[in-house]
């Protein structure tokens, strides 16, 4: 049994603490809308008032907060109660330039400090599914590595790059953001149609997306744009989509077609669509 804190107890940390409290580790929380520490209660945590409180005398704390600023702000509030050698593990989605400012200088000041971002929604979260990932000190990493494994289906360590892990971590988002657009997308051409939203995933019986993604990706990935969908091709399908979608509001489509255009306008039309990554591939 350990002896840990949460501050930030919003959808997901309520689920990692309702998780903890469920195998038996004891748990004090803070939130800045206490109503919210409070339910937990009914769990067996204990609510501390300020983040001083509730991390005297915890082996490990937990942030799950909602950007930097405010953990740079939980961080300086909870200084005065943290135990030297006390390591905070990070759950938070953070930019990754001030992720690396904030653990280097909490190492300069003697803080031990994990960035340690999540793929794991709130119910998941109580059934310790999911991935979680982190990146820094190899050896903060291992000692709370026994943790993290408790807390997730998979924990993925990307090395001593502090910064590393919530750059994959906004990457992923962006996979999951993009394809749901792209899911709205599809929903609002089958409205154009007059076909029903359940009906247009019918298409996902027929073809994987997913695989179809890993493909194409490698060979953006590498540079090579030989020509299996011409760019210009594509951009004549785009144009077709948004003809269909008529005046329905779109959430990705607009953008895609205006990042083909400007590639069509550079000369690259007869390659193949993936050349719009061009520019993403030059160092």
């Amino acid at each position: 049994m350990a002896t840990i804190a949460y501050l930030g107890t919003g959808l997901l940390g309520s689920g990692f603490i309702e998780a903890a409290l469920g195998r038996g580790d004891s748990v004090t929380v803070w939130n800045r809308t206490p109503a919210k520490a409070a339910a937990l209660t009914a769990f067996g945590a204990t609510v501390a008032s300020t983040p001083a409180d509730a991390v005297r005398g915890v082996d490990r704390v937990h942030l799950v907060l909602k950007d930097d600023a405010v953990v740079d702000e939980v961080i300086a509030a909870l200084r005065p109660g943290l135990a030297a050698g006390t390591i905070i593990v990070d759950h938070t989605t953070t930019q990754p330039e001030l992720t690396a400012q904030r653990a280097a200088r909490l190492a300069a000041e003697g803080v031990s400090y994990l960035h340690c971002p999540v793929f794991i929604g709130p119910a998941a979260a109580r059934q310790a599914q999911g991935i979680i990932m982190a990146s820094g000190p190899k050896a903060l990493f291992e000692s709370v590595r026994p943790a993290l494994e408790q807390q997730a289906q998979r924990v993925v360590y990307w090395g001593e790059r502090t910064d590393l892990a919530a750059a994959y971590k906004l990457m992923g988002n962006a996979f999951i953001i993009g394809l749901g657009a792209l899911v709205s997308d599809v929903f609002t051409i089958a409205a154009g149609t007059g076909v029903e939203a359940p009906d247009a995933l019918k298409l996902l019986e027929f073809f994987n997306p997913g695989s179809m993604l890993q493909n194409r990706g490698k060979k953006m990935s590498e540079g090579d744009f030989a020509a299996s969908f011409e760019l210009v091709m594509a951009r004549k399908d785009v144009r077709l989509m948004l003809e269909t979608a008529g005046a329905r509001p779109l959430a990705a489509l607009p953008s895609i077609a205006a990042r083909m255009d400007e590639v069509i306008a550079q000369g690259l039309g007869a390659e193949d669509f993936g050349v719009i990554a061009r520019d993403a591939l030059r160092r």
